[in-house]
C-alpha cells in the first residue's frame, strides 16, 4: 500500500467516524430532552403525591360516615 492509498483509507476512515459521531451526538441530544421531560413530570407526580399524603393524614382517623352516625336532637 502506497502513501497516497494510505492517506485516503485515513481520509475516508476519519469520515465516517465523524459522522458518526454526529450521529451520536443527535441521540445524546434527543434522550437528554427525554430525560427532561421525565424529571418533569416526575417533579409533578411526586408534588400530587405529597398532597395526597398531606391530605390523608389531616383526616380524622377511625371516624364513621355521616349514614353511619346518630341522630342528636
Amino acid at each position: 500500500m502506497d502513501m497516497q492509498e494510505r492517506l485516503d483509507r485515513l481520509e475516508e476512515l476519519c469520515f465516517f467516524q465523524e459522522k458518526r459521531i454526529d450521529e451520536l451526538n443527535d441521540a445524546l441530544t434527543a434522550q437528554q430532552s427525554q430525560i427532561d421531560v421525565l424529571e418533569k413530570e416526575l417533579r409533578a407526580a411526586a408534588d400530587i403525591l405529597r398532597l395526597v399524603r398531606e391530605n390523608m393524614t389531616e383526616a380524622p382517623a377511625n371516624t364513621l360516615p355521616p349514614h353511619h352516625m346518630p341522630e342528636r336532637y
